[in-house]
């Protein structure tokens, strides 16, 4: 299989769905002539055409407006957040309209919301948050979080033929930073399915997105002291693969939970309880969270490096747990 970069396989999924359905289109800020910030929609503009490639004012409130508006109309539209920080401007929108379409009157609302999350490029406060559980907590919507190309280009083909409204996290640090195989043709992953990143015997790490490689970093170094880490790679938020976690943790007895979102109402918690309820009895250890500090994102890149979960931390942790 050819090889792409986590960024170009968002591209190519984006492409492939237009292609095929013209339905599909494409609204957001500076995503026509530009590209986006990122350049996820890179000539788009000029083989789709500017009414299938829309550029947008400022205002993310108008721009999940506009897509819901078509998306009741039989549209399946792709709005981009030029930094997912943002798209608190647009959750009345979102929480109270979108979400709960299909359950007020039975229409779908067939939308996907992408656009880049997530610290380690030293962007501050305003362009480095991890925005899921505001949404997690919605019902209605569906969360993903992709940290391969692989998953990533079948989940955002996944997500722009799903029904419901999807909130496609893409983390900006892996956009370029990994490459990969990805499938060629018409391949999608399935929304609300975990993946074993890793197989191991002694204790487990449930993480997603960016974390996923911090997780990898620390089970390698791990095995060579002989700790066998078992990694999930949960990719999807909401709904949660509740079956996956719970055989995990039934099969190492130990579970370390990862995430670069804050930790007070972090996915963690949310993990824990669903691992009390599923395999309480089957737990060797005390369940171990590891996630960024309660307070915004620095600006500077040591204290940055200082707030966010390292592969350090897992690795001390994972120590911690398995002597236990």
């Amino acid at each position: 299989m050819p090889q792409a970069t986590y960024l170009e396989a968002i591209r190519q999924g984006l492409w492939e769905e237009m292609e095929s359905d013209p339905t599909v289109f494409c609204i957001g800020e500076d995503i026509g002539i530009y590209g986006g910030a990122f350049k996820v929609t890179d000539g788009f503009v000029h083989h789709f055409g500017p009414q299938r490639v829309i550029d947008t004012p400022i205002a993310e409130s108008a721009i999940v407006g506009a897509a819901f508006g078509a998306a009741l109309t039989g549209m399946r539209p792709v709005a981009e957040f030029q930094f997912m920080d943002f798209i608190g401007c647009a959750f009345n929108q979102i929480v109270n309209m979108v979400a709960k379409s299909h359950y007020r009157w039975g229409a779908p609302a067939p939308l996907v919301l992408r656009g880049p999350c997530g610290g380690g490029v030293h962007g501050g406060p305003f362009h480095s948050q991890n925005p899921e559980m505001y949404f997690v907590h919605t019902p209605g919507m569906k969360v993903v979080a992709p940290s391969t190309p692989a998953d990533a280009k079948g989940l955002i083909k996944s997500a722009v033929r799903d029904n419901n409204p999807v909130l496609f996290l893409e983390h900006k640090f892996l956009y370029r930073r990994i490459k990969d195989e990805v499938p060629e043709g018409d391949y999608t992953v399935p929304i609300g399915k975990a993946r074993l990143h890793r197989p191991g015997r002694d204790l487990s790490i449930i993480t997603y997105a960016a974390m996923v490689h911090t997780a990898q970093e620390a089970a390698e170094l791990l095995a060579k002291e002989g700790i066998e880490v078992e990694i999930l790679d949960l990719r999807t938020l909401l709904p949660l693969d509740r079956e996956a976690i719970a055989q995990t943790v039934k099969k190492t007895n130990k579970v370390i939970l990862l995430h670069e979102d804050t930790r007070t109402g972090g996915l963690a918690g949310e993990l824990a309880a669903i691992i009390n309820e599923e395999a309480f009895d089957d737990l060797d250890g005390p369940i171990v969270r590891i996630t960024s500090l309660d307070t915004p994102v620095p600006f500077s890149p040591p204290l940055e490096h200082f707030f966010l979960p390292k592969v350090e931390d897992v690795v001390r942790e994972a120590r911690k747990l398995h002597a236990y």
